[in-house]
């Protein structure tokens, strides 16, 4: 029962997916199974670059499989198929995000390419990934950072149709290794949106010149440096403006994999956690017998339960994207900068409970305490993210649409229109069905009717002491009130899926009592913002909740939390 929420390599068997994909994902667990919890943390430790995990990826094709969509496929496993690159992602956070690093920027290199019209550059993406080669995101900068307005990557014209590109990048994942690496410039002849580029290189090409790894790490964040390297037409990915739409639809893409990866995180170090503390005696007592210590873990499981719940619930709406149904373009940013955010406050919780144990080099959860902090940092930062929700708000809260519900995805299809997502613009004019169906589902659970009564004053807010054009550029103020929006949006995915999943009402009920706590501390945090108007002053005061305290609830839940006690631990 404690176990069948939360991964387990022991007993994971994802019977709803397709036997290659089947049998992919238990590789991968078998492979890291077998070498081992000493191995995978002496990796870890001496900044191992990843060679003997990419050689395996290579012999079962893994990467090719799951990273080809339908349209460059050999054969008919592979297909770009978001469920199933969901629970890989689970399994390299499992395991250390080291190995799920060298993967995400594998996906955001082919971004680019696999939106591209470029057959040459779409098949030879295609072949290097069948023979185990890895990709690099050639966007960001030392000085501009992800400012690509700004790019000092400069193709000049050779008067052949090509460019010499000369320019540096930095913080480039797989920089060392990449096949084939995607990069933004511009050209020196055009000025403006049309002068951009998205261009092909190869990382062993003599004009491309590795500088070094930026991080202490066996993540290869490279900064490279290009001296009049040839860009030939057949490597030309995106021109003009095509080319900046290019770069933003694949960080929409790439964002998508850090909840997951989060996830993996937590659920490692949950099960070290919990064993740890449950194991430990002081003053006679086993340490989970204290009540602190009992509140800090079962509300780190009933968070990490709610980071699975809203990040499954995601994948269905990524995967039914369309032309006419961009809702994705809102959970996508909810699902990097919330779940994320939460997975370090699941580990924060835990880590407060086994103390000095979450320091001892022979856990993984001294890794995992330093990691979780840079998934929220990662494509895009937590505020860039949640001002971005922002745009969506009023259409959200206030001005729902009927449209057809959109149904649990886990069938084998290819998500095509993730390479066809067009320009990256228009998102106020993005509509969604009402949020409050999922809320009404579940009015008799007492910590989603008190947390309702939260939502519906935001609304009030929105309605009538929503920040004026002044405050609106007080950017601060306005990011209180999207971490309120981000807590509405999480309780109605959470809420839609535990529907699908019909989950146990204890742990729901345990989840919004903490969802409760949240939303009336951003309130006292808006509060106190110094631009803050009276009457929203008195709005943040009278939101504030108190959550429905239930004893018997709470024992069935660290029921659940005591039994992951000894459930997982990896071979050394």
């Amino acid at each position: 029962m404690a176990s069948s929420l939360l991964f387990n390599p022991h007993t994971y068997d994802p019977t709803h997916f397709d036997p290659e994909t089947r049998r992919l994902l238990r590789a991968t667990i078998d492979w890291f199974e077998d070498r081992g919890k000493r191995r995978l943390i002496e990796d870890y430790r001496s900044r191992a670059w990843l060679g003997d995990f990419l050689a395996f990826a290579a012999k079962e094709r893994l990467f090719a499989t799951f990273l080809t969509p339908a349209s460059a496929a050999a054969d008919e496993d592979q297909r770009w198929d978001t469920a199933r690159i969901a629970a890989l992602n689970e399994i390299f956070g499992f395991y250390g995000l080291d190995y799920w690093y060298a993967w995400q920027v594998t996906v955001l290199g082919l971004g680019p390419v696999w939106q591209s019209d470029n057959t040459a550059a779409r098949s030879r993406a295609a072949d290097l990934l069948s023979q185990g080669e890895v990709f690099a995101f050639g966007l960001s900068e030392k000085t501009h950072g992800a400012d690509i307005y700004s790019t000092d990557m400069l193709l000049e014209p050779d008067g052949d149709g090509g460019f010499r590109a000369t320019g540096s990048k930095y913080y480039i994942g797989n920089g060392n290794a990449a096949g084939l690496v995607s990069v933004f410039g511009r050209r020196t002849d055009i000025d403006g949106p049309d002068g951009y580029v998205f261009f092909a290189a190869d990382s062993r090409h003599p004009a491309y010149h590795l500088v070094k790894n930026v991080v202490d790490s066996s993540k290869f964040v490279s900064e490279f440096r290009l001296e009049e390297y040839p860009v030939a037409p057949e490597d030309v990915l995106h021109t003009g403006r095509a080319a900046f739409d290019a770069a933003l639809n694949t960080v929409n893409v790439g964002k998508f994999n850090l909840c997951t990866a989060s996830i993996g995180i937590c659920e490692h170090a949950m099960y070290e956690a919990v064993t740890h503390a449950h194991n430990r005696i002081l003053y006679g007592r086993p340490v989970t017998a204290f009540p602190h210590v009992r509140r800090e873990l079962a509300e780190a499981y009933v968070r990490l339960v709610g980071m699975k719940l809203f990040s499954d619930r995601a994948v269905d709406y990524f995967r039914s994207a369309g032309p006419e149904d961009r809702r994705y373009l809102l959970f996508n940013p909810m699902t990097k900068m919330k779940v994320t955010t939460e997975g370090e406050k699941v580990v924060d919780l835990m880590w407060d409970v086994i103390a000095a144990k979450g320091f001892e080099k022979d856990n993984y959860f001294s890794q995992a305490a330093i990691e979780i902090r840079g998934l929220p940092k990662l494509e895009g930062t937590v505020h860039v993210n949640l001002a971005l929700i922002l745009k969506f708000m009023r259409n959200h809260l206030l001005d729902p649409i009927d449209v057809p519900a959109v149904p649990t995805r886990l069938d084998a299809a290819d998500d095509a229109f993730l390479f066809r997502q067009g320009p990256a613009r228009g998102l106020g004019s993005v509509r969604f069905h009402d949020w409050r169906p999922a809320y009404d589902a579940y009015a008799a659970v007492a910590n989603v009717a008190r947390f309702r009564e939260q939502a519906d004053a935001l609304c009030e807010f929105v309605s009538t002491v929503a920040p004026d054009e002044e405050q609106s550029r007080d950017l601060d103020f306005l990011l209180s009130v999207g971490q309120l929006f981000a807590l509405v949006l999480h309780g109605q995915l959470i809420l839609e899926q535990a529907r699908l999943t019909d989950l146990d009402e204890s742990v729901l009920d345990e989840l919004f009592s903490v969802l409760v706590r949240d939303f009336s501390g951003h309130c006292v945090e808006l509060h106190g913002k110094d631009s803050a108007t009276e009457r929203q002053q008195q709005w943040a005061l009278d939101a504030i909740r108190r959550p429905v305290v239930d004893e018997a609830r709470s024992a069935q839940v660290w029921q659940r939390v005591e039994a992951l006690s000894g459930t997982y631990e990896m071979a050394l």
